[in-house]
């Protein structure tokens, strides 16, 4: 009798062991290899290489996988068109679920999820969230060539400033469209470019003269073209001003309406802490999913991956997979009379 309790007990203990590893993401015990030993990760990336999306993967990338056992190599790949919502799609409908392959696209394709916006094959909601990397500040940059040197000057000019966009579902197309429906700035958007490092090249050759993008993607990608003057930022797309730009004007000071600030608040303001997602197809197992956030939330606090940051002028400011997952659940729990508006706006 006391040979088979103690039988009972040993099995019991190892049961326990085994939901413990799964439960906390470290994987097989007893002797068994991690799944990731050997292995490699693709983090497809749906914007151009160069910009800040593509920027913030390859510094992730370089510092994630001694974050998870077995200690796989780590890639990124860009796949870019339709404004990233081609990768979107890929991660959605052909991705294995086997979590080799992480997706980080434009957020804003998430409010275009609920706008109906044509193309997208995706349910934002039955994604796998890993997390978000930062929470985008987004601001509104103007080229000298344009002549603009105030969000007051700006207002009182009847001439459009040609602003360069990737698609909807971001910060280059959306914010100018809300911010042209509430305050009345005269934007000419161009859409299309294949990600902001083509942007930048475009207002180099005077293209066009403007873009709206987060403060983080201008410290780290347009870091010259701001500190020489040649871009100027005249308008913080946020709800308060960011430590860097005290002096620069808020967009929603600007609004004369109830309306007008609601929709800003809405459009423009909710932006940012879903901007960045890193996410994984849906299905991928649960302990695979449990163990690439925590690996990323880990990475976050690294000091080598924060003085690397650092070196490429990337803000950190994470959010948890599971704080995505809320954020993202808040967008589809508008109220429908600001979805209908919105969608007037953004479609």
């Amino acid at each position: 009798m006391r040979g088979v309790m103690v039988q009972k007990i040993f099995c019991l203990l190892i049961t326990i062991m085994l939901e413990f590893s799964l439960a906390i993401g470290i994987g097989p015990v007893l002797g068994q290899e991690p799944f990731y030993k050997g292995k490699t990760i693709r983090i497809v990336v749906g914007l151009s290489a160069g910009g800040g999306y593509d920027v913030y993967s390859r510094v992730i990338a370089r510092h994630i996988g001694k974050h998870i056992p077995g200690n796989p190599t780590v890639i990124v790949d860009n796949m870019t068109g339709a404004g990233s919502l081609i990768s979107a799609n890929y991660l959605y409908k052909v991705a294995k679920p086997d979590g080799l392959i992480i997706g980080h696209f434009l957020g804003g394709l998430f409010l275009q999820q609920l706008l109906g916006k044509a193309g997208i094959e995706f349910d934002a909601r039955r994604f796998e969230h890993i997390g978000v990397p930062a929470q985008d500040n987004t601001v509104i940059g103007l080229s000298k060539a344009s002549g603009i040197t105030s969000i007051e000057k700006w207002l009182a000019s009847k001439t459009p400033i040609k602003f360069g966009g990737v698609g909807p579902g971001s910060a280059t197309d959306d914010i100018p469209r809300v911010l042209m429906a509430t305050l009345g700035i005269p934007i000419q958007l161009v859409s299309g470019y294949k990600g902001t490092a083509e942007i930048r090249l475009a207002v180099q050759s005077g293209e066009v003269l403007g873009i709206s993008n987060s403060w983080e993607s201008f410290k780290a990608t347009w870091r010259k073209e701001v500190e020489s003057g040649e871009v100027v930022i005249v308008l913080q797309a946020i709800p308060k001003a960011h430590t860097d730009l005290s002096n620069v004007p808020l967009a929603i000071n600007f609004a004369k309406t109830e309306e007008a600030k609601k929709l800003i608040q809405v459009g423009v303001h909710s932006y940012g802490s879903v901007a960045r997602p890193y996410v994984l197809p849906p299905g991928t197992p649960k302990d695979r999913v449990l163990l690439l956030s925590r690996a990323l939330q880990q990475t976050m606090k690294d000091p080598e991956f924060m003085a690397d940051a650092k070196k490429s002028n990337l803000n950190v400011d994470p959010l948890t997979g599971e704080e995505l997952e809320q954020n993202i659940r808040e967008i589809f729990n508008l109220e429908p009379p600001l979805v209908a508006k919105l969608k007037e706006i953004l479609q």
